[in-house]
C-alpha cells in the first residue's frame, strides 16, 4: 500500500473520472477550458502561465535581486532598459485606443496610457537617484528589443507571430486588433507587480539594508497595481466578443509574451556566482547528478493502487454467472468466482482497514511534544510504520483482489496514467543536459510494470525502477501474489543507500530526492537536496514533531544565494541536515535544478 491512504479519498469505487491538465501551450481545448472557468479571462490566462512565472522567479537574475547581492552593473543595465518598455506600453495603449470603436474602452485605454507616462516620469527620477543619465535613451538590448517589438507588432495587427495579420481596414478588424494588443500587454503589466509582491514576502526584503528594496517596492505601488487591474478588466470586457479561435489566438499571444519575458530575464548580463540552476554548479568532468524520486502522487495525479483496483473492477463479472448462464472457466477469468459487488466490497474493506490502521500507527509514533532533529530516533519510530505496511500488503495478497489482471492491460494503463503537470517535461530535459545523470524511481507501487510503461516515453532505464512486482502465470495473468521489495520507509532508505554504494563511478555526486509522503521521509533527509512536492499532512506532522524543518524552495534558494556573499558555498550539500524543501509543482523543481 502507499504510505498515505490511497483509497480513502481516491477510492476505486468513487464516481467520475479525473481531469487532465495539459502542459502544452497550444492545446485545442484551451479556449473551452478558459471559457468554462468561473474566474475572469485575464486571471485564467495568468493561472495557465504560472509555469512561466516560476521560471522567471528562479532565474539567476531574480534570485540574486531578491537576495540583495545582484551586481550593481547588472541592476543598472536592467533599470535603464525600463524606459524602452514604458515607451512601448504607451504606444501600444494608444494604438489600441485608436483602433477600438468602443468609446468607453477608448477613454479607458487613454487613461492607462496616462498612467504609463506618469510611470516614465517616476522611472526617470529613480534613475537619477542611482546616478544614471536620463537624457539619453538606452539602446534596447536583444531581450528588450524582442519584447517591445512583439508588443508593437501586435498593436499593428501582426498577431500570433507571423501566422495572423490583420489588415486593419474594417472596424471589426481594428476592434480585434485592439483586443489582441491588450492581450499582449496584460502579462507584461501583470508580471512585475506580481513578482514584486512575491519578493516582498521574503524575510530579507523587510530589512532596510536591502539595496534594491525601493525598486521592488516601486512595483507594488498603487499606480502599477491600477495599471494591471484596469488592463485585466478591460481585457475581460472586450474579449466577450471573441469566438473560440479568437480565445486561442489571445492565449498564444499571452504565452508568447511570457516566453519573451523569460528570455529577457535570462539574457541579462550576469557574471557573478549563482546557486541556480543547480546543474550549473556541476561543471567539471568529475561531477554528476543522482536524481531519485517516488512515483505515486509524486509523479502521478492519482495513486497507482487505485488504478489497479479500478482495473480489477473492470475485469470482474457483473454476477456469479455469465449473462448466458454458463459459468466462466478459471482460465478465461480467474476472478469468475468473485462477482463485481463482492470485489467492490472487498476493496472497500481493505481501504477502510488501511485508513484506520494508518491513522492509529501515525498517532503511536508521534512524540507528545516537538523534539530536536535526531535521525536515529526518527528511523526507530518508522520501524513501526514498516510493520504496519507489511501487514497491509499481506492483507491485499491474501484477499486475491489483484488476481486475473492481464499484463498487457497493465502496460496499457501505465501509458495512460495521468502524470503531474510538468513531470514528463522535466524527465525529458534531464536527457538533454550536459551533465552525467543517474535516475532512479523508488515506489511502494504493487506493480513495477505500471511505472516502467508510464515512463517509457522518456527512455527510463527499466532496471532503475525499484518497486514491488506482481507475479504472472504463463498466460501473463496476475496470480495475485507479489514479489515484495519496497514496503516501508526503512526499505526505501536501504535501496537508496544500496544505489549510492553500488554506483562505481567515483565522480562527485549531488543527490536529489523528490517525494510527497511519509514513506519518502528518510530518503528525503538522506539526500543532499530533499524536495517535498504536494502537501501531505502526515509527512509534515510526523516530520515537524521529529524536528524536521520544511522550507519553501524559493525562499531557501534566495537565502542560499545571500549566503554566497558572506563566503558561503555554492554547493548544495545537506545530507541529514533535517531541512527539506517544499514545492507545489514540478515547474519549481525544473526551474531550480535545470533552468529554462
Amino acid at each position: 500500500m502507499a504510505s498515505r491512504p490511497p483509497m480513502a479519498s481516491r477510492s476505486p469505487m468513487a464516481s467520475g473520472s479525473p481531469s487532465s491538465t495539459s502542459s502544452s501551450p497550444r492545446t485545442p481545448s484551451m479556449a473551452k477550458r478558459l471559457l468554462e472557468n468561473d474566474l475572469n479571462l485575464a486571471r485564467q490566462l495568468r493561472i495557465h502561465s504560472n509555469r512561466e512565472v516560476i521560471f522567471i522567479k528562479f532565474t539567476p537574475f531574480a534570485i540574486a535581486l531578491a537576495a540583495g547581492n545582484l551586481s550593481l552593473d547588472t541592476f543598472q543595465h536592467f533599470i535603464t532598459q525600463g524606459k524602452n518598455f514604458l515607451k512601448a506600453f504607451a504606444q501600444a495603449y494608444e494604438s489600441a485606443a485608436n483602433n477600438t470603436d468602443d468609446e468607453h474602452a477608448e477613454r479607458e485605454l487613454l487613461e492607462l496610457r496616462k498612467i504609463v507616462l506618469m510611470e516614465m516620469t517616476k522611472h526617470e527620477s529613480f534613475l537619477q537617484e542611482w546616478g544614471l543619465d536620463v537624457t539619453n535613451d538606452a539602446t534596447p538590448d536583444p531581450g528588450t528589443a524582442n519584447c517591445t517589438e512583439f508588443l508593437l507588432a501586435a498593436a499593428s495587427g501582426k498577431v500570433d507571430g507571423a501566422k495572423c495579420v490583420l489588415e486593419l481596414t474594417t472596424p471589426f478588424e481594428k476592434t480585434i486588433a485592439a483586443i489582441y494588443t491588450i492581450g499582449a500587454l496584460t502579462p507584461c503589466v501583470q508580471l512585475y507587480p506580481f513578482l514584486a509582491a512575491e519578493l516582498q514576502m521574503l524575510p530579507g526584503l523587510r530589512e532596510d539594508s536591502h539595496p534594491y528594496k525601493k525598486w521592488i517596492k516601486l512595483y507594488t505601488c498603487d499606480s502599477h497595481q491600477e495599471l494591471a487591474v484596469k488592463t485585466e478588466e478591460l481585457l475581460e470586457k472586450l474579449s466577450v466578443t471573441l469566438t473560440g479561435d479568437g480565445i486561442d489566438v489571445l492565449y498564444n499571444l499571452y504565452h508568447q509574451a511570457m516566453i519573451l519575458e523569460i528570455d529577457l530575464f535570462n539574457s541579462q548580463p550576469f557574471a557573478q556566482p549563482t546557486v541556480v540552476p543547480v546543474i550549473k554548479g556541476l561543471s567539471t568532468a568529475e561531477d554528476r547528478l543522482m536524481f531519485l524520486s517516488n512515483f505515486d502522487l509524486t509523479c502521478t495525479v492519482h495513486d497507482s493502487s487505485a488504478t489497479l483496483a479500478e482495473m480489477t473492477l473492470g475485469t470482474a463479472p457483473k454476477s456469479d454467472c455469465s449473462p448466458s448462464g454458463s459459468e466462466h472457466s478459471p482460465s478465461e477469468s480467474p476472478l469468475a468466482r468473485m462477482s463485481l459487488s463482492e470485489l467492490r466490497n472487498m476493496w472497500k474493506d481493505i481501504s477502510k482497514q488501511y485508513t484506520q490502521d494508518y491513522e492509529e500507527c501515525i498517532e503511536s509514533i508521534i512524540p507528545p511534544e516537538k523534539v530536536e532533529f535526531n535521525h536515529s530516533s526518527l528511523v526507530q519510530a518508522l520501524e513501526q510504520v514498516a510493520d504496519f505496511e507489511k501487514k497491509a500488503n499481506s492483507r491485499v495478497i491474501k484477499s486475491g483482489v489483484l488476481r486475473g489482471l492481464k499484463l498487457e492491460d497493465i502496460i496499457k494503463a501505465g501509458k495512460n496514467l495521468i502524470l503531474q503537470d510538468g513531470c514528463i517535461g522535466f524527465y525529458q530535459k534531464l536527457t538533454q543536459i550536459n551533465v552525467v545523470v543517474n535516475v532512479h524511481m523508488l515506489s511502494y507501487c504493487w506493480c513495477g510494470d505500471l511505472i516502467r510503461s508510464s515512463l517509457s516515453s522518456v527512455g527510463f532505464d527499466h532496471s532503475n525502477v525499484h518497486a514491488n512486482e506482481l507475479i504472472f502465470n504463463e498466460e501473463r495473468l496476475s496470480t495475485g501474489e507479489m514479489v515484495l521489495k519496497v514496503e516501508s520507509p526503512i526499505e526505501k532508505l536501504q535501496i537508496y543507500n544500496h544505489i549510492l554504494k553500488n554506483d562505481a563511478d567515483e565522480r562527485n555526486k549531488l543527490t536529489v530526492y523528490v517525494g510527497d509522503c511519509m514513506g519518502d521521509i528518510l530518503c528525503l533527509i538522506e539526500a543532499d537536496i530533499g524536495i517535498v512536492i504536494g502537501s501531505s499532512e502526515s509527512l509534515r506532522r510526523v516530520g515537524s514533531r521529529f524536528g524536521v524543518t520544511f522550507a519553501p524552495l524559493f525562499a531557501a534558494t534566495v537565502r542560499k544565494q545571500k549566503e554566497v556573499t558572506d563566503g558561503g558555498s555554492l554547493k548544495w550539500k545537506g545530507t541529514r541536515s533535517g531541512v527539506l524543501y517544499t514545492v507545489s509543482c514540478w515547474a519549481e523543481i525544473h526551474a531550480f535544478l535545470l533552468g529554462w
